[in-house]
């Protein structure tokens, strides 16, 4: 199939490219940070309190009603370890990119459109529509991520993903506005409370399917679409290339690395995104009070603005001191941000305090991200990037495993979501260990001596 003239730094191209993070972010805000766990969370709690019982039963497992989401996200991303790995071998070799992220997009999308089902008794459907939607924005994240050393010059990567990241947090936070606004006033426009949080994780959906439409018009392909051997499919042909990928990774020990190192801290940062909402929410002190939703929204949507500043901000330091260096000042701020939720957050002061500690996580939140996609592209391979970026995204917004899991289960253990958030130092710690060793330039040297190789075989 022919395509289209394609080149780099083309700056149309670059804002449709820019403008998926502002479709998907509404999911990762709307959905992911603010509204959807303390509302499955109240009904589930409303489940159980029916049936005399401090657990809900899911599955015939008992399960605490503030965890059962935080093990959704981990089941999601566990099937992500299984899947996105063969998506991506299969887009690199049959050069489907553009194809299979609207399609995982579109289902992503009207699965979050779904939520607007979940009320009452279905409070174990908000679960299961988010797994799937989980699933595939993870899944269109991997097409969408890989486009990056496509249109961007080596020197141009740190703007250009600091650029997407801050595009993706104004957008969230646009929607955001809109939904805080729906949410505030929903009383006074005689919607009850309730409707007013379903009709905005619906609207998430909507948000997400019809900005994507942008980014589809203007991302152009960059190979044209292979033909499959005869009696191959493209199944058969992706684990066939997803095992060549295995046995070349040795070529590239930075770049398993830094994935480490990655997987390690943004794990942690994924989780304190993914549960914030949760732990602001309950009823940490006794006798105090609780942050309350419009309070938890308002500094959400603080953190939305703040970020877009922040992930610009953090790629003009990039530039300055260098990624990996950049990384680990945000990972050090990190550090403190959990401990600071760990032993703060008392007394009357409590939502002073809870505005604080969201401007520190708005100051490093797009940049430490931005800036690891963009590391990131520095050591893959070409002709390779859908597979790589599936590993990366293992471990991208939204989508940590582990750190969930950890959270959800010393939570249930000791009774007291301040341990779980304790627990997620172990992460921040961890990738401060782990980055340092890797070599940066040793890394790109590696990726340009395979790829002059491969050429000249």
């Amino acid at each position: 199939m022919a395509i289209a003239d394609t080149k780099v730094n083309d700056r149309k191209e670059i804002f449709g490219w820019a403008m998926y993070d502002w479709a998907n972010s509404a999911f990762s805000t709307t959905v992911g940070t603010v509204f959807l766990a303390p509302y499955v969370a109240s009904l589930a709690r409303s489940a159980a309190e029916a049936a005399g019982t401090s657990t809900i039963p899911f599955l015939g497992i008992p399960v605490a009603p503030d965890s059962f989401l935080p093990y959704c996200i981990s089941f999601s991303v566990g099937m992500q370890v299984l899947f996105l790995p063969i998506l991506g071998a299969i887009a690199d070799y049959s050069h489907r990119r553009k194809q299979m992220m609207q399609f995982f997009a579109t289902i992503g999308a009207i699965c979050t459109i779904l939520l607007f089902l979940v009320t009452g008794n279905l409070w174990w459907l908000g679960g299961v529509l988010f797994i799937v939607a989980n699933l595939t924005f993870g899944a269109a994240l991997v097409f969408y991520n890989s486009y990056l050393p496509d249109i961007a010059s080596e020197d141009q990567r740190d703007r250009v993903s600091s650029y997407g990241w801050a595009m993706g947090y104004l957008g969230g936070g646009l929607l955001l506005v809109l939904n805080l606004a729906l949410y505030m006033f929903s009383e006074n426009l005689g919607i009850p409370s309730e409707l007013a949080v379903r009709i905005n994780l619906a609207s998430a959906g909507f948000w997400w399917l019809g900005f994507s439409f942008l980014t589809w018009a203007r991302l152009k392909p960059r190979h044209a679409i292979h033909v499959l051997p005869k009696n191959e499919t493209y199944v058969s042909i992706g684990f066939k290339q997803l095992g060549q990928t295995f046995r070349e990774v040795k070529h590239f020990p930075e770049t398993l690395k830094f994935l480490l190192a990655y997987f390690l801290y943004n794990d942690g940062i994924q989780t304190v995104i993914a549960v914030s909402a949760t732990f602001a929410a309950a009823p940490l002190i006794q006798g105090g009070l609780e942050v309350g939703q419009t309070t938890l929204t308002v500094v959400i949507l603080m953190i939305q603005f703040m970020a877009f500043f922040g992930a610009l901000l953090w790629g003009r330091l990039a530039k300055r001191i260098g990624a990996k260096q950049s990384i680990i000042v945000s990972l050090v701020i990190w550090l403190g941000v959990v401990i600071f939720a760990y032993g703060g957050l008392y007394g009357d002061t409590r939502v002073t305090q809870f505005f604080i500690l969201g401007a520190c996580i708005a100051l490093v939140m797009g940049g430490s991200q931005a800036i690891s996609r963009s590391l990131f592209a520095q050591l893959i391979p070409t002709g390779k990037e859908a597979e790589f970026y599936s590993f990366y995204e293992v471990s991208e917004r939204g989508t940590s495993w582990t750190g969930p899991l950890i959270f959800g289960l010393v939570n249930q253990w000791f009774g007291s979501l301040r341990y779980g958030i304790l627990a997620l130092i172990f992460y921040f710690i961890a990738g401060l260990i782990v980055l340092p060793f890797v070599k940066v330039q040793k890394g790109m040297a590696d990726v340009k001596k395979y790829d002059a190789e491969k050429i000249d075989g």
